[in-house]
C-alpha cells in the first residue's frame, strides 16, 4: 500500500468514528403554512365563550398579578374619578342614561327609584324619599365581562377571580365586587354595579397596568355614586385611587347596611335563617 493511500484510510476511519459519537443536531419539524379565514376566527372565539371555565386554569397574562392578599390587588393611583347617578338622564359629556347598567336592564326599577344627587334631598348617604333596594355605595369600571354569549373571550385570562366566581354563561363575575376608593385619609367601600365611564372594554386598564384612556371627563376612570361622594367629601370631577378587594378585607360601614345585592345584607339573612330554622328543630325535639 503506498503512504497516500494509507493516509487517506486513516482519515476515513476518523471522520467515521467522529460521526458516530459526535451529538447530532435535533431535527427541525416541517413548517405546515396555515390559512385562516375570518370565520375560522369566529369558530374559535365561539369555541372559547363555551368552554366551562370551571376546569380552565387561567395563564399568567402580561401585566395581572395572581398573588394573593393585598399584592394580589395593586392600587390604582390617581385616577380622574367623575360622579353618576341611577337614573340620570344622558347629557353632552355622558351620553349613556343610567336607567340601566350594563348587567341590569331595569337598574333604576330595581334600586327603587332616583338616585337624587342634590345633597339638600339626600340624608345619610341615601335620598330623603325612599330607601334603596340595593348597595347605595357603588361604582363603574370601564370594563363588561359579558357578551352575547357568555363571557367575552379574554375574561377567563384577566379577571383574578374568574374560576372562583364562575356561577354559568349568563351571570357577570364583575357585578357586585368590592372596590376600595381612597381621598386623603379616608376610604370608602363600594360595589361594581356598571361599566363605564365611556368605554366597557378596557381591560388592560381594569386588571392591568395601563392607565385609562382620553375622554370627554379628562382620562375619567371611575365612577362613583353620590354617596362615595359624599362619604369621600368629592367634587363632581376629582382625584382618587382605588383598587379591588375580597370581601373579607371589607370593614363594616355605612355601605354595608342596605340592599337586596350587598353582601353584608345577604350573608346577615343568611345567618338569621340558619339561626330560625335550628330554633323550630330545637322546639321539635323538646315537644
Amino acid at each position: 500500500m503506498k503512504p497516500g493511500t494509507l493516509t487517506h484510510t486513516i482519515a476515513v476511519l476518523l471522520g467515521s468514528l467522529s460521526a458516530v459519537f459526535a451529538p447530532s443536531a435535533p431535527a427541525q419539524p416541517a413548517t405546515a403554512k396555515l390559512k385562516i379565514s375570518k370565520k375560522q376566527n369566529r369558530l374559535n372565539e365561539d369555541v372559547l365563550l363555551k368552554v366551562d371555565p370551571i376546569g380552565y386554569t387561567p395563564p399568567n397574562v402580561a401585566g395581572i398579578s395572581t398573588r394573593k392578599g393585598a399584592e394580589r390587588f395593586p392600587w390604582k393611583k390617581d385616577i380622574v374619578t367623575t360622579v353618576f347617578w341611577i337614573g340620570e338622564n344622558p347629557t353632552a359629556n355622558n351620553p349613556v342614561p343610567n336607567h340601566a347598567s350594563s348587567w341590569d336592564a331595569d337598574w333604576a326599577k330595581d334600586y327603587g327609584g332616583y338616585d337624587d344627587p342634590n345633597p339638600a334631598r339626600r340624608q345619610n348617604y341615601i335620598p330623603v324619599k325612599f330607601t334603596p333596594r340595593q348597595n347605595p355605595f357603588y361604582c363603574a369600571l370601564p370594563y363588561n365581562d359579558k357578551s352575547r354569549e357568555g363571557h367575552r373571550p379574554e375574561a377567563p385570562k384577566v379577571i383574578p377571580w374568574f374560576k372562583e366566581a364562575y356561577q354559568g354563561p349568563a351571570v357577570s363575575v364583575c357585578k357586585g365586587r368590592w372596590v376600595a376608593i381612597h381621598k386623603g385619609n379616608r376610604t370608602v367601600y363600594a360595589q361594581w354595579e356598571d361599566a363605564g365611564p365611556f368605554r366597557t372594554d378596557h381591560w388592560e386598564y381594569v386588571f392591568g397596568n395601563e392607565r385609562p384612556k382620553p375622554n370627554l371627563n379628562r382620562g375619567a376612570g371611575l365612577d362613583v355614586s353620590p354617596a362615595v361622594r359624599d362619604y369621600l367629601g368629592l367634587q363632581n370631577t376629582d382625584v382618587t385611587d382605588w383598587k379591588f378587594v375580597d370581601f373579607s378585607e371589607v370593614p363594616p360601614g355605612p355601605w354595608a347596611k342596605l340592599g337586596d345585592n350587598n353582601t353584608f345584607v345577604i350573608n346577615q339573612r343568611k345567618a338569621q335563617q340558619q339561626l330560625a330554622r335550628a330554633k323550630e328543630k330545637n322546639a321539635t325535639i323538646v315537644r
